[in-house]
């Protein structure tokens, strides 16, 4: 029975992986080509619930979730930061009791590039599965 609902469960996140989520994330250099506005509105509606938002003018992508205790916060940072370190692409993470808010950007190229939507594609996975 407990294989069964593994498969269950595995089949479920395969049908909720799509889009940008699917993608691979590929090396990004100093000078690296940064989204433009454009860019950056076009990609936003694949992943509901995130923002862009900026800081000292560099775009961000900036999501909140909540969670019904500390504990769960901080086991979503972990696998966030487990998620970052296989990728090597990390986020600005702040946990606080019930919620962990999460930012994505490239800091190399000072923007956001096509990486930071897979990675924020991922992490709202992370949160769904």
């Amino acid at each position: 029975m407990e294989k069964r609902a593994i498969g269950e469960v595995k089949n479920r996140r395969e049908h909720i992986m799509s889009g940008v989520e699917t993608m691979a994330c590929e090396e990004c250099r100093n000078g690296g080509s940064r989204l433009s506005a454009g860019e950056i509105a076009e990609l936003l509606p694949e992943i509901p619930g995130w923002e862009s938002a900026s800081e000292d003018g560099v775009p961000h992508l900036v999501r909140t979730f909540t969670f019904p205790d500390f504990r769960r916060a901080l086991d979503f940072t972990l696998s966030i930061g487990e998620l970052a370190e296989r990728e090597d692409h990390h986020p600005r993470l702040v946990t606080e009791w019930g919620r962990v808010r999460v930012e994505w950007w490239t800091h190399s190229i000072g923007g956001l590039h096509r990486n930071d939507f897979i990675m924020a594609a991922r992490t709202s996975s992370l949160h769904a599965g």
